[in-house]
């Protein structure tokens, strides 16, 4: 399943039920990927990280090396 910015734009409720789901639909083994321009998102929901700057991924990041400057280093490389 892809989610491009699955909670732009929703109160605050609904982006917690909307991360819940997604949640349960990777436990239960489905594979997602969610692509949010929200870095505190990322950072909360994230297993692995791919960066990308100019059309091309710049990096892959395990979550465990999941910063807001290390994502951004990748971003502007």
């Amino acid at each position: 399943m892809v989610f491009d910015e699955p909670t732009q734009g929703v109160d605050v409720g609904a982006k917690a039920e909307i991360h819940r789901l997604i949640r349960r639909l990777a436990d239960e083994g489905t594979a997602v990927m969610m692509i949010s321009s929200d870095i505190d998102e990322i950072l909360a929901h994230s297993d692995r990280v791919a960066v990308m700057h100019d059309g091309r991924i710049t990096g892959i990041l395990a979550r465990a090396e999941c910063s807001p400057e290390s994502i951004m280093q990748l971003a502007v490389a």
